[in-house]
C-alpha cells in the first residue's frame, strides 16, 4: 500500500469510535494493528519509524477532533441516600449543549424540601449518583446547534423540570427555561420560581380560591406557606395559618394571615372549629404530611378540598376512601410538573408569579443564603425548622 494512501486511511480508522489501535515496534519499523472491538476484521500496516511517527500524530489529532469538549465545574453529588452528610462537593465534567439545549452558569439556586425528599430516598432519582436541585437562575453561556429564541447572555430561570441545579453550570432543555424580567434580581427569582409556581397552581387551578373562601395553610411561615398566605389574602379569602413559634407567627401575620395558630401550644383542629363557628374551611393546603394530615381532614367543611402537597414530617398514613364519605370530601396530591406540562402552561404560570412580584402582591423574603459548597448545612437547618421564608444557595 502506498504511503500517500495510508495516512488518510489510518486517520479515518483511528478516529472511528469502535476501533482500537495497537503498535508493535521492531528494529526498523512500527507495526500498526487496527481492529474493531468484535475482532471480525483487522488491518495491518508496516511503516518506517519516521513515517509512522508522523501518521500517529495525525491520527491522534483526528481522534481528538471527534471528542466532545468538556469543562470541569463544581457540583454537589449524592452517591447514597441518607442525611445531609451524603451531599458531596466535588468536580464534575460538563460538555457542550446539544440540539434543543443550552448551558447555563448558575447565579442563584433555590433550596426546597423536595431536595430533601430526593436526598433521603423518599422520592427516587432516575439514577445514582445524582446532583440534586430543582430550580435555579443563571446566565446562558452556550447554545446548542440550530437553536433559536435563546442567546448567550440571557438570564433565565427554571423550576420543577430536570434535576441537577446544585452545580456551578448545567445543561438544560431550552423549552424548560423562562426568561427573567430585568427588574427582578436573580437571587429573588431563584428563591421564588418553584415555590411561586407551586403557590400559583395550588391557588389558581388545583382549588380556585375566590373572595369569601376560608383557607387553612399548614406551615404558614415556610417558603410556599408564606406565598400562599399573601396570595390567598390578595384573592379575598379569610386565611388561617399554623406555625411553630411566636417569631413565625409574626411573619405569618405580616403575610396576611387573619388568624395564626401556634400548633405547639394549642390544638389547631379545635381553634379552626372556633374560628369558623363550627363550619370548617373550604380548603386545606398541607405540606407537613404525617403530623397534620388527619387533623387537616377534620378541619374541612362539607365538600371541602384537602390538598396535600408535601410531607415534611413524613408520609401520611393510608386513608380509606370511606373516611372521605361522611363529608363528601375531595382529596388530591398534586405536583407542579403535572400543571406545567406544556410550554404555554409553563410560561403562564411563571408569568403570573413575576407579575405578582412586580405588583407587590408577593413579597419575597430571602432570609437565608449559603454557599453552594455548604448545602449540607443548609439542609440541616431546613429540616430542623431553623429557617423561614426562602433559602438560596450561591455558587
Amino acid at each position: 500500500m502506498e504511503l500517500s494512501r495510508v495516512s488518510p486511511l489510518l486517520s479515518r480508522l483511528v478516529a472511528a469510535p469502535r476501533l482500537l489501535l495497537r503498535r508493535r515496534f521492531t528494529q526498523n519499523s512500527t507495526l500498526f494493528l487496527l481492529h474493531n472491538s468484535n475482532n471480525k476484521s483487522k488491518v495491518t500496516l508496516l511503516l518506517k519509524h519516521k513515517q509512522s511517527k508522523a501518521l500517529a500524530t495525525k491520527a491522534a489529532a483526528a481522534a481528538a477532533e471527534t471528542r466532545t469538549p468538556t469543562n470541569m465545574v463544581k457540583a454537589i453529588r449524592v452517591y447514597e441516600h441518607g442525611g445531609p452528610e451524603v451531599l458531596k462537593w466535588e468536580d464534575v465534567e460538563i460538555g457542550e449543549p446539544g440540539e434543543g439545549e443550552i448551558r447555563v452558569r448558575n447565579k442563584a439556586i433555590g433550596l426546597n424540601f423536595i431536595d430533601v425528599y430526593y436526598r433521603k430516598g423518599v422520592y427516587k432519582p432516575a439514577k445514582m449518583p445524582f446532583t440534586p436541585g430543582m430550580e435555579a437562575v443563571g446566565e446562558v453561556v452556550a447554545v446548542g446547534p440550530g437553536l433559536t429564541g435563546r442567546t448567550v447572555g440571557d438570564i433565565v430561570a427554571y423550576a420543577g423540570g430536570a434535576m441537577g441545579s446544585y452545580a456551578e453550570e448545567q445543561i438544560l432543555p431550552a423549552n424548560k427555561v423562562v426568561p427573567v424580567p430585568s427588574s427582578i434580581d436573580p437571587v429573588i427569582a431563584a428563591s421564588i420560581m418553584l415555590k411561586g409556581m407551586t403557590a400559583q397552581f395550588l391557588l389558581r387551578r388545583c382549588f380556585k380560591v375566590e373572595p369569601g373562601h376560608t383557607v387553612l395553610i399548614q406551615a404558614a411561615a415556610g417558603g410556599v406557606g408564606s406565598l400562599l398566605c399573601q396570595w390567598a389574602n390578595a384573592l379575598g379569602a379569610t386565611v388561617i395559618g399554623t406555625v411553630s413559634t411566636k417569631e413565625k407567627a409574626a411573619q405569618a401575620k405580616d403575610d396576611g394571615c387573619h388568624h395564626v395558630i401556634l400548633y405547639k401550644e394549642e390544638d389547631f383542629v379545635v381553634r379552626v372549629n372556633e374560628i369558623t363557628s363550627g363550619n370548617g374551611v373550604d380548603v386545606v393546603y398541607d405540606s407537613v404530611g404525617k403530623d397534620t394530615f388527619q387533623g387537616s381532614l377534620a378541619c374541612l367543611k362539607l365538600r371541602g378540598y384537602m390538598v396535600s402537597f408535601g410531607q415534611s414530617s413524613g408520609t401520611p398514613d393510608p386513608v380509606p376512601l370511606s373516611a372521605l364519605a361522611p363529608k363528601s370530601l375531595f382529596l388530591t396530591r398534586p405536583s407542579l410538573m403535572q400543571y406545567t406540562v406544556t410550554r404555554d402552561e409553563l410560561l403562564e404560570t411563571a408569568g403570573e408569579v413575576f407579575t405578582s412580584i412586580a405588583s407587590g402582591i408577593l413579597k419575597v423574603r430571602v432570609n437565608h443564603t449559603y454557599p453552594l459548597s455548604q448545602a449540607a448545612q443548609a439542609h440541616t437547618d431546613l429540616e430542623s425548622r431553623k429557617t423561614s421564608g426562602s433559602v438560596v444557595l450561591i455558587p
